[in-house]
């Protein structure tokens, strides 16, 4: 079928060679440029011995080397693993080990990391500094493990792209989940991720790609690519296909080193980005108080689409955004790492998402659908709560985890293969899905179901809440009861509980009102956005007197 990850951007190189890749800051490539350093670094790691299913670490902050060193791993067959570069010792020992890393390319602060695990990981044989300057592999802090500076590695290196016969059936993986226990490997086929996650499935028509010249074709029949912004981190699933699926098309991906706010807003308006994809309120909130504070100080005219996933974007900042960029649309997503891209909702100025639930109603993706507890599609407008599951191109599963494998991806009575995530959802009399939130975070209280997202989008719009996670804490009477775990707004003073509570209580049941508050310097989330619930667990335990 040619859905080769590595085929499908050397296509795009061929339609477009001349146009603008990927932009990091103030650097930026060609896709001829791009082709031919990602070419140079095969070269490097296959005289290694590298090549087909070896797994390749890429531990570092956005640059344009990231995204380099990940083509070049699947040009040579390699599967690239992304470290979470927030990771605790305990966590790196844990990813080293179970991804099986062979080789680690990696920014240069980390390299006293590396020193510090490397022995957790038997097979890793070779190291790559990716920002450090050529001739720099006698420095200390990369002689200590051996890390050869990129420079020195590409240096000498044939710019001509290897030949090796690619399939559909070569991995991406993918580890995430390190807020919610240790993190696990999703391992995809690249045609299903393809479909999934990468532009396979048009989000708006729901309509498969036939071949795998078609988005190539497009790319050089289009003489104004798309020029999409992605400031989230490339070691989240968001970020790598936010970024890839335009490079398949001929659009130029811009990315940022870190996030910042105005490092954001500058990006918009010095690349004429057209679609930033960000990760719900981690991301949205400072980027809107900052234009809040600075109205005129970027010219965002070019921007006409603001997209978010993974993560819940609430309505009242969709409406702030809006409030500043009238212009703009904003699409809002619902998936996962596993799920891939499960459904999507486009809103203007005025729209809302419905108020009772925390995420979003959307129309459904392609072959999403929601599950009774007996694996059976639950029919539109049953008004039953559901799992929410994916059929058709779904991953393997996780790596060397069959425990975890045999609970997620599930097989229903007629045979078919589901993967099932953990979120629940119901299914709307007009085919809708509403999300209402991971049950593994839903607070049982009285028997009562408390979805958290939906209580943390109402205190959100409190004026002296800048962000808070909701989790649910043990009560005598009622088994659990909700306490809301609050970051307070700077300028305002910090809010009593009755405050939250008489302000909850006009829009939301009230068994679902915050019977706790637990007032913290910063909310804890992880770098794609996503609630740290145990954090917040903890913390509430340790801070609310047992009922």
């Amino acid at each position: 079928m040619g859905f080769n990850i590595a085929d499908l951007f050397e296509r795009a190189v061929d339609a477009v060679p001349d146009r603008v890749a990927v932009v990091c800051d103030d650097r930026k490539l060609t896709y001829r440029a791009f082709d031919e350093e990602a070419n140079r670094l095969a070269h490097y790691l296959m005289s290694l011995g590298l090549g087909h299913g070896d797994h390749i670490g890429i531990y570092a902050l956005n640059s344009l080397e990231w995204i380099v060193a990940m083509m070049a791993a699947f040009k040579i067959r390699a599967v690239p693993i992304n470290i979470n570069f927030r990771y605790v010792e305990d966590e790196l020992v844990y990813l080293f080990d179970n991804a099986d890393l062979v080789a680690v390319l990696h920014d240069r602060e980390y390299a006293e990391r590396i020193a510090a695990v490397r022995a957790s990981a038997p097979g890793l044989a070779h190291l790559v500094a990716m920002d450090a300057p050529a001739g720099s592999g006698t420095d200390p802090d990369l002689a200590a493990i051996g890390s050869v500076p990129w420079p020195d590695a590409v240096a000498g290196q044939s710019a001509e792209r290897p030949v090796l016969d690619r399939t559909d059936q070569d991995q991406y993986v993918l580890y995430t989940g390190g807020t919610t226990g240790m993190p696990k490997g999703v391992v995809w086929r690249h045609e299903d991720v393809f479909y999934a996650l990468g532009g396979g499935v048009d989000a708006y028509t729901n309509e498969r790609i036939t071949h795998g010249h078609q988005l190539a074709e497009k790319a050089a029949a289009n003489p104004n690519p798309i020029v999409a912004l992605n400031p989230a981190p490339l070691m989240h699933g968001a970020a790598q296909w936010g970024t890839l699926r335009f490079l398949f098309e001929g659009g130029t991906a811009v990315l940022v080193r870190k996030f910042s706010p105005e490092v954001v807003w500058s990006a918009v308006e010095d690349n004429k980005v057209n679609t930033i994809v960000i990760t719900g309120d981690a991301m949205a909130r400072p980027l809107v108080e900052t234009l809040q504070a600075n109205p005129a100080r970027w010219d965002l005219s070019s921007l006409f689409v603001v997209s978010s996933s993974a993560v819940v974007f609430s309505p009242a900042l969709k409406e702030e955004l809006l409030d500043l960029l009238p212009n703009v649309i904003i699409v809002d997503a619902i998936g996962s790492s596993e799920g891939g891209m499960n459904g999507m909702v486009i809103q203007t100025k005025g729209q809302t998402l419905n108020q009772d639930s925390g995420g979003p109603t959307v129309k459904p993706g392609r072959d999403a659908v929601v599950l009774d507890d007996d694996l059976n599609p639950l029919p539109p407008g049953s008004g039953q709560i559901g799992k929410l599951a994916r059929a058709g191109n779904i991953p393997i599963g996780y790596h060397k985890d069959p425990a975890k494998t045999a609970s997620t991806f599930l097989t229903g009575p007629d045979g078919t293969r589901y993967v099932v995530a953990g979120d629940l959802a119901r299914l709307e009399e007009d085919g809708s899905i509403t999300l209402l939130g991971r049950g593994s975070a839903c607070i049982n209280s009285g028997g009562e179901k408390i979805f958290p997202e939906e209580v943390e989008s109402v205190l959100k719009t409190h004026p002296a809440v800048y962000d808070v996670i909701v989790v649910g804490v043990p009560d005598d009477r009622w088994g659990s009861t909700v306490c809301a775990v609050v970051q307070v707004r700077a300028g305002h003073e910090s809010p009593t509980l009755e405050d939250l509570a008489d302000y909850a209580r006009t829009r939301l049941a009230s068994y679902k009102v915050p019977r706790h508050l637990v007032l913290c310097e910063e909310v804890v989330r992880s770098p794609s956005g996503k609630p740290d619930y145990p954090w917040a667990t903890q913390l509430a335990k340790e801070s609310v007197t047992p009922a």
